[in-house]
């Protein structure tokens, strides 16, 4: 979609109209639910609330005509969206919901029960936002060596595991260990697991998606690979991300939605004598905004702009000076290890139909 602004610049050009092209300023994001133009657009999307902090939505791209709009190759795409694992009830429910998820992923890609795997652990280990497919696998079962001596009980699947590490530090590329031990120890399907980029605050570190397109190692900072899919590989390919970082742009460009909102909030408001004996007032998803004239007012052509051409310009501004940083939440630590025990574990009950706990591997 090209996004042409038309912004009135009369302190420095008078009432010459200034015309600006943001299509090639693209924000960087794995999820293609972040490229989702809206519901009635798509008739192959569907949403399904598990609980008002849990909803899965599904998306499936079945023509280049759908790439395009996505930005993302043809595959079904699966995302989990929770609020809070922190808490281990929260966190017990949504790796039910992601098990089940996967599962169903698994069915619809033809996989058996009894067909071996080779998860794979993409990212630094030594960088925290990069490090959430090796540490993953820290808490997955490994049974392929076990398979090979004949000793492994009934329900468990054939499963091995390899970290390829980064280009930087191992001089190879992620590509070619992962052909070379596939080629080798010939698994019937693959999993990936990878930290991913995206362009909604609301969704980093809170969102898991799961995929049959393949992935491109990089592609989320502008460093990409060759893709790692089932054209690349030879077999079926599941890739499982969830969004670690994300351009400091867009927290920008949120930070002026928000302001708008709070103006909204407080001129409604006014006279609310509740709100005065509030410590804090959550207005995010506060649905009374601001009309075109009150925000041109505040903020000029700027209060008129989509969030979309927002974004999208606040880059165009910071990305020629260098001040574009990807950024983490300052949690990091605590959520990496949240959510590789959680892709860890679910991985383990997804895979083997053996019921037993997992906690402790």
């Amino acid at each position: 979609m090209q996004i042409k602004l038309q912004i009135l610049e009369k302190v420095i050009l008078g009432d010459i109209m200034h015309e600006i092209n943001l299509d090639k300023y693209e924000l960087r994001t794995d999820l293609v639910i972040d490229h989702f133009p809206g519901e009635e657009s798509c008739s192959n999307y569907t949403k399904k609330v598990i609980n008002k902090d849990i909803y899965v939505e599904e998306v499936s791209i079945n023509n280049q005509e759908e790439a395009k709009t996505f930005r993302k190759k043809e595959g079904i795409y699966k995302t989990v969206t929770f609020k809070d694992i922190s808490d281990s009830q929260n966190f017990k429910k949504v790796e039910e919901v992601f098990v089940n998820t996967l599962k169903k992923m698994l069915e619809e890609n033809s996989i058996k029960e009894d067909s071996s795997v080779l998860i794979i652990g993409l990212g630094n280990e030594k960088s925290t936002p990069d490090a959430l497919g090796p540490k993953s696998l820290n808490h997955i079962l490994v049974t392929r060596h076990l398979f090979k001596l004949g000793s492994v009980e009934e329900g468990y699947r054939e499963v091995s595991i390899l970290k390829p590490g980064v280009t930087g530090e191992t001089g190879i590329e992620t590509k070619d260990s992962i052909l070379a031990i596939v080629e080798n120890i010939k698994p019937n399907f693959v999993i990936v697991i990878d930290a991913l980029a995206t362009s909604s605050i609301d969704r980093l570190n809170k969102t898991i998606q799961i995929s049959n397109s393949g992935i491109t190692p990089g592609s989320g900072v502008n460093n990409s690979r060759i893709c790692i899919d089932k054209e690349t590989l030879k077999v079926p390919v599941i890739v499982i991300g969830v969004p670690t970082i994300i351009d400091s742009s867009i927290i920008v460009a949120d930070t002026i939605n928000f302001m708008l909102k709070k103006f909204s909030y407080d001129k409604n408001n006014i006279n609310n004598k509740q709100d005065k004996l509030k410590f804090k007032i959550d207005y995010k998803d506060y649905d009374k905004d601001l009309d075109k004239d009150e925000k041109k007012y505040l903020l000029g052509i700027v209060g008129t702009l989509s969030e979309d051409e927002l974004q999208r310009l606040v880059f165009e501004v910071l990305n020629p000076i260098d001040y574009n940083y990807m950024v983490t939440p300052k949690e990091i630590d605590f959520l990496i290890d949240k959510l590789s025990l959680l892709i860890g574990h679910g991985l383990n009950m997804a895979l083997h139909s053996v019921k037993r706990s997992y906690s402790d591997v």
